[in-house]
């Protein structure tokens, strides 16, 4: 027999074991509308029915499972089944009508009609009502109420399967994940642990969709399925809340349900909260946290924390040679890769289609580690490349030396050993600084052009929040997106936040302090180069100063400087006529000027003769000097 023609077969059974359990009830029923005694002839045949059904089933029928999932005695089982009797058979309806004056039974026919009745189980902390297996009409009148049976009990009893509607509109399915990294598998392992202990976990990472993957293993590794709760979506009532939690309690004992909800945009105040409502139910359940566990510390004592980490090296590798499958990609590439990018698994999957479709695994890579940034920085894709440079030969030396340092980042700090000794130095860093328009934004996109990585540019004026507290949630953010992949990130106005200390006065300096050094603590961890710039050193503090790897300073430039930047103003492709860069190079305007003066002249020359002129540069030049109150006399 076949799994599809087995699982007929026990739908069929399991239907007809409903049926003849009801059977044997209407069978009381029916005696009791005729004053007879209930063990009589049609009571002893009803039974016999229900004996000979049971033999036909493969399995225990939904009914015994679930009572004896959720607790129920003979009578209570009855109850319920006598409750769903009218939405099974209409001719049950007549028959309860005709006893007790209504066409559904209420608890006080039940104990009347029934055998081995019990007060008990009308009582809300009993099975029928703590389940939710049944309804009342009335509330106010708990043993004349009608009970009508919920739903998903009704079609549960029948056999089929399917979500309890009420949570599958505020929650989410989860398949688990045919193979998950060693890493990986140890967070699944610990959850595990905890939930034979009945406790609840707070699981947490740097990777949500990691954390996601690891929920959904440990419930697959239970028997269980996954699904995924908004904490936002929990009522707020506390009563409200602890029945829906009943509800996913029940669910997970009839529907093999374990249960995810994801608190990672919540403060660990309003976490504390919904801690309160889920403690005390011994259900498997995590918490998805986001960042730091530390930052839980004492969010409940019965919340156990366990994080799941970052992939190291060597399983990256593994997971984009997997990716890679088959197809035309050299291990040196599939290394550098990995080197890079730090995706989640749902991000390699994506990799996975790009590389079957004949995209490089780079740029594949490079494509699914591209984030939003909440709105918190602009994404570039840098085009500027070492020739659009202009600058003294040292300050050249340093750029490609802090390039080098990013290429080969993985091998020095993971294959030779060097982030095993020490967490402390592990960052590329470095502060570009300079007068404005000196090229500190230009090298920066150069840099990102050379490692073939977005230029993700962050204004640090607009991310510091004079709100408490609002600027750190904006830089983990920041850094939550940037961790995944190889990107430079460009912190413009470092001075803003990076100034010299001054006396703390009040509560917002001392936030201000720790902002500083929460940002200090991510740029030190963070995995890509970080590139910060000021106009200003001198107002920077020197503690500052020592913690970053580089600082290349970015001189004004001389005459013979400006010349080189006058030669390469104007793309190849630019009709122009009459310009000599060495009389342009007396104007006394840094590269950004320079570049500033090209593009207005072209733009008047597109408007005019569609050739550019020394008459278009000269305008141009009036326009540049008038931001700083100049005028072309006082330029040379």
């Amino acid at each position: 027999m076949t799994d599809s023609s087995a699982a007929d077969s026990w739908l069929t059974a399991n239907r007809d074991y409903l049926f003849a359990a009801l059977g044997v009830l209407r069978a009381h029923v029916r005696a009791a509308a005729e004053q007879q005694d209930p063990s009589l002839a049609s009571v002893a045949q009803a039974q016999a029915a229900l004996a000979q059904v049971a033999t036909r089933l493969s399995s225990a029928s939904a009914l015994e499972n679930l009572v004896s999932g959720l607790g129920l005695t003979e009578f209570e089982r009855d109850v319920l089944v006598l409750a769903a009797g009218p939405d099974l058979v209409a001719q049950c309806a007549e028959e309860l009508h005709a006893v007790t004056g209504s066409p559904r039974l209420s608890f006080g026919a039940a104990m009347s009609l029934l055998q081995q009745p019990h007060w008990s189980a009308l009582t809300p902390q009993a099975p029928l009502r703590s389940w939710q297996l049944v309804h009342l009409s009335d509330p106010d009148s708990p043993t004349r109420s009608p009970m009508v049976i919920d739903e998903t009990i009704l079609h549960h009893l029948a056999g089929l399967t399917g979500t309890d509607p009420c949570l599958a509109a505020l929650s989410k399915p989860m398949p688990a994940r045919e193979h998950l990294p060693d890493t990986l598998q140890q967070a699944v392992r610990l959850v595990a642990t905890h939930w034979a202990a009945h406790r609840l976990v707070l699981l947490e990472g740097p990777q949500p969709a990691n954390v996601k993957d690891v929920a959904a293993a440990a419930a697959d590794a239970a028997g269980l399925r996954l699904r995924i709760v908004a904490a936002a979506d929990l009522p707020g009532d506390a009563l409200e809340r602890r029945r829906l939690v009943r509800r996913m309690q029940r669910e997970t004992i009839l529907a093999g349900c374990a249960w995810a909800v994801d608190v990672a945009d919540m403060a660990p105040a309003d976490v504390a909260r919904v801690v309160r409502g889920l403690c005390d139910i011994p259900t498997p359940m995590v918490l998805l946290g986001a960042g730091d566990c530390a930052a839980w510390t004492g969010v409940a004592s019965d919340v156990v924390p366990v994080t799941v980490p970052r992939l190291p090296l060597a399983e990256r590798r593994d997971v984009l040679s997997r990716a890679a499958g088959a197809h035309d990609e050299a291990a040196s590439a599939v290394a550098g890769a990995a080197g890079a990018f730090d995706l989640p698994l749902a991000d390699v999957d994506a990799v996975a289609g790009d590389v079957a479709a004949g995209v490089p695994i780079w740029d594949a890579c490079r494509l699914r580690a591209r984030r939003s940034f909440a709105g918190l920085a602009a994404v570039l894709q840098p085009r500027a490349g070492w020739a659009d440079l202009v600058l003294p030969a040292a300050q050249l030396t340093q750029l490609h030396a802090l390039a080098a340092q990013v290429r080969h980042r993985a091998t020095v700090l993971d294959e030779w050993g060097f982030a095993a000794r020490t967490t402390r130095g592990l960052a590329t860093t470095a502060l570009f600084a300079g007068p404005s328009g000196t090229g500190k934004t230009l090298a920066a996109e150069v840099i990102a052009t050379e490692l073939d990585v977005d230029l993700v540019h962050v204004d640090l004026s607009q991310l510091v929040s004079k709100y408490i507290g609002e600027t750190e949630k904006n830089l983990r953010r920041l850094f939550a997106d940037a961790d995944d992949g190889a990107v430079v990130l460009l912190f413009d106005e470092a001075d803003t936040i990076f100034g010299k200390r001054t006396q703390v006065r009040d509560s917002h300096d001392r936030y201000a302090n720790l902002e500083v050094g929460y940002l200090l603590q991510r740029l030190e961890s963070f995995r890509g180069l970080a590139i910060l710039t000021t106009n200003n050193r001198a107002a920077l503090d020197p503690a500052f100063l020592r913690r970053l790897g580089l600082v290349v300073s970015f001189p004004y430039p001389d005459h013979a400087a400006r010349l080189v930047l006058w030669r390469g103003a104007f793309p190849d492709r630019t009709p122009r006529h009459d310009i000599d860069p060495g009389q342009l190079a007396a104007v006394d305007v840094p590269g950004g000027g320079v570049a500033s003066i090209a593009r207005n002249a072209a733009y008047l020359a597109a408007a005019d003769t569609e050739v550019v002129t020394a008459d278009h540069i000269a305008t141009a030049i009036t326009w540049e000097l008038a931001k700083s109150g100049r005028v072309p006399d006082d330029a040379g």
